[in-house]
């Protein structure tokens, strides 16, 4: 059975805990390896490597770190297929969508190729009498990341791209269920010129995790997860003395008026929904009916999840695959269940769904639930599955109640023509990320990603102008430079610019 290890200071690490966890291939069922557990001692040996590496790379130049992200940029675009078979492998979704996500996370890589003008400065002449004043931003040392299993690709590159290329070096804690995708990821770099310990894996669970949030060798952590554990990283590390990005969870709604094209709505909403089996914190899992849109919604919407082209993710033409694990395939079947039994229609049940041929694997269908309330269970919590909740309002400014009252905002949508609706949505709804007739508002890289609410604990949105801010720390030098022999007398009182 082969065993996934650490990548430390260049170079595959054991470590040195004997823990090891199994790795599954969702789409048989079967275990496929196993992935080493780090200790908070492999931990500590990943922040010495990058600490030791931060004191040469924080002093390059900015053309070598842009080159080295123009190489490493140029290796995802060659190694895309491969990449995307490994993420297909241990996460279940197709391999077109696992491209995707590349695609996605690369993005970001373009982003940091460009940063000799984002991180320009600025000049400030004559402030008072022969002084002037200019301001740059310096990396923070060694930092790190701690990212979910649905996206095991491009979340880190939401990160490490832009802590790297701002001089930082970067420690990656991915989930122990998809690990491959991340030791993949570090042999690119080492291809592409990154000096050794400047980007470092640590696989594991939670000892992994509270090592990385206690070490008082790494300045600032990245997360992304579940709202529960968005707030335990943040107060951890908080109280640690260390900067936090954490993104948490999501109920995304999807509002349909009856102006819109529902045939184009359905359409979008079944790619939001079942995309990636649901397991998405950008999904659509609530769709919300406003009025006389809801039968002919729904109907178009039963139609097109009956569609959906379910089995392996690595056979063509497929659209989704299966869940990550057999605990989320049951999580979501009794979700079906609990919704019919509190007065859902099950309007299509994915439930019981078999593949020919992977019948132990992780497989469920998509399901459509109607009539669905605010109170129920299938609204209320954050599924991560194939399943599709219709809420039915009567006007706009109720779906609009409906979205702020929830306790996530991380992104939303509206389908409409008419663009007084779409103003005053995009102005009322208070969610971060918003889509008009979009179903998955991801903004691009150079834009930052972060919901509001319960699905961003802080204030640090990730990558675009927010990750360059996380990522550094800012100087102001005010200098006079007197011509020789003058003297300048000095004031006791406060400095002004007179």
């Amino acid at each position: 059975m082969k065993t996934i290890e650490h990548w430390i200071n260049g170079s595959p690490a054991a470590g040195t805990s004997p823990e090891t966890a199994p790795v599954f291939n969702p789409a048989t069922g079967q275990e496929q390896a196993r992935v080493a557990l780090a200790s908070a001692a492999d931990v500590d040996t990943a922040v010495t490597a990058a600490t030791a590496a931060f004191e040469t790379w924080s002093e390059s130049s900015l053309t070598q770190r842009t080159q080295v992200m123009f190489a490493f940029r140029q290796l995802l675009v060659e190694h895309e297929e491969e990449l995307g078979r490994i993420i297909s492998a241990e996460h279940g979704k197709t391999v077109d969508d696992a491209r995707g996500e590349i695609t996605r996370g690369r993005e970001v890589v373009e982003f940091a190729c460009g940063l000799g003008d984002v991180l320009k400065g600025s000049f400030s002449d004559q402030v008072s009498r022969g002084v002037d004043v200019h301001n740059f931003r310096q990396p923070l040392g060694v930092v790190a990341g701690i990212t979910p299993f649905n996206f095991p690709a491009m979340v880190p590159l939401w990160m490490h791209p832009i802590a790297i290329a701002t001089g930082n070096t970067f420690i990656l804690k991915p989930s122990e269920r998809d690990p491959s995708a991340a030791n993949f990821v570090a042999e690119l770099y080492k291809r592409a010129g990154l000096p050794d310990g400047v980007f470092n894996v640590v696989h594991g669970g939670k000892d992994a995790v509270d090592a990385i949030l206690t070490h008082s060798g790494v300045e600032a952590v990245s997360f992304v997860g579940s709202t529960p554990i968005a707030r335990y990283v943040h107060e951890t590390a908080t109280a640690h003395g260390k900067r936090v990005q954490a993104l948490g969870g999501a109920k995304n709604h999807a509002v349909v008026l009856p102006d819109a094209d529902l045939e184009f709505a359905a359409n979008h909403i079944t790619a939001g929904a079942y995309g990636s089996a649901g397991e998405r914190c950008m999904a659509v899992s609530v769709a919300v009916a406003v009025g006389a849109a809801a039968d002919g919604l729904v109907e178009i919407l039963e139609r097109k999840a009956g569609e959906v082209k379910v089995g392996p993710g690595d056979v063509p033409g497929i659209e989704m695959g299966p869940l990550v694990t057999k605990a989320s395939q049951e999580r979501v079947e009794n979700a079906v269940g609990t919704a019919a039994t509190q007065g859902a229609t099950v309007v299509v049940d994915g439930r019981g769904l078999k593949i020919d041929g992977h019948e132990s694997g992780f497989f469920t269908g998509p399901s459509l639930l109607d009539h669905v309330t605010t109170e129920m269970d299938a609204y209320k919590e954050e599924l991560f599955g194939p399943v599709l909740a219709v809420v039915r309002v009567d006007t706009l400014d109720e779906a609009i109640g409906v979205i702020n009252a929830n306790p996530y905002g991380n992104g939303t949508a509206l389908f409409t023509g008419s663009g007084e609706a779409a103003r005053r949505f995009q102005r009322n709804v208070k969610v971060g990320m918003i889509g008009v007739n979009v179903p998955v508002p991801v903004p691009m890289s150079y834009y930052s990603f972060g919901g509001w609410k319960d699905s961003l604990i802080g204030d640090s949105p990730i990558h675009g102008p927010e990750g360059i801010r996380f990522y550094t720390r800012p100087k102001v030098v005010t200098t006079r430079w007197p011509q020789p022999k003058q003297q300048v007398a000095a004031g006791f009182n406060f400095p002004t610019s007179s």
